[in-house]
């Protein structure tokens, strides 16, 4: 799918780390954008920043209401024919801690609610609202893009909720595109590895230095404008359906 000036994008969590990048990455490719996030100050700073054509929505991805309130917004700018979920929380806690109290139940819901629950809400708003697009040569309509993570594959002690969740994300990918093809939207799902995102930027450089020795090659944090470039090229490329992409630097997650 071509890029162009009436191309909008709608970007969850694209006011900081990989979904700023993202936002970043296509209006940069001429996209008109949707910064929607729960960082009103840092959402609305981003958007006066890039200017005309970006504007920013406050957002709770797992609110039916405030999601499709941000669609309208990105209506109005132009066609939006991308979604981008990169909103998500990662807190950690074992199954059974060392007092011997069990994993909180609510602790797990809202992970779930959040980073599985949050993405699909986005993708069947989004690819609804797409359907009403006019196809391109192809018969697209638009693309929507999940974030999940290697946790889903790979799951260190403590991540038993996020790993589910971004499990979750992964396990909807294929049959998502394959409910969608007949209306012309891509999904597909991209599995980020360590990267130097705000979350990792107030830890120790000692901390930092461990994780980035621990990345095969190249031996160092992923960058998100290299979250945002994959973004776009997924966009770029029709042919780029139903999968899910690691972007990890091959690395494969130990226990802890």
């Amino acid at each position: 799918m071509n890029i162009d000036s009436n191309t909008v994008a709608l970007v969850t969590g694209g006011a900081s780390g990989l979904g700023e990048a993202t936002i970043r990455a296509l209006v940069s490719a001429g996209s008109k954008a949707v910064i929607a996030d729960l960082n009103a100050e840092r959402g609305q700073g981003l958007a006066d920043e890039l200017g005309e054509g970006v504007v920013f929505a406050a957002t709770n991805v797992a609110d039916a209401d405030q999601v499709r309130a941000a669609i309208s917004a990105a209506q109005r700018l132009g066609d939006l024919r991308i979604a981008v979920s990169c909103a998500g929380i990662g807190p950690a806690a074992k199954v059974v801690g060392r007092d011997g109290s069990p994993h909180d139940l609510d602790l797990y819901r809202k992970v779930i609610e959040v980073n599985l629950i949050g993405t699909f809400n986005v993708l069947r708003l989004a690819a609804a609202a797409m359907a009403g697009n006019e196809p391109n040569d192809d018969g697209e309509r638009g693309v929507v893009v999940n974030t999940a993570s290697v946790a889903a594959f790979e799951g260190q002690i403590g991540q038993a909720a996020y790993s589910s969740s971004k499990g979750g994300v992964v396990g909807l990918t294929l049959p998502a595109a394959r409910d969608l093809m007949k209306t012309g939207v891509r999904v597909l799902t991209i599995a980020p590895g360590t990267f130097d995102t705000p979350l990792l930027a107030g830890m120790p450089e000692n901390v930092r230095e461990a994780l980035a020795a621990g990345i095969p090659f190249p031996r160092r944090l992923g960058q998100p404008s290299e979250y945002g470039a994959l973004v776009r090229h997924i966009v770029e490329n029709a042919y780029l359906n139903g999968e899910v992409i690691r972007l990890d630097g091959a690395l494969r997650m130990p226990p802890r």
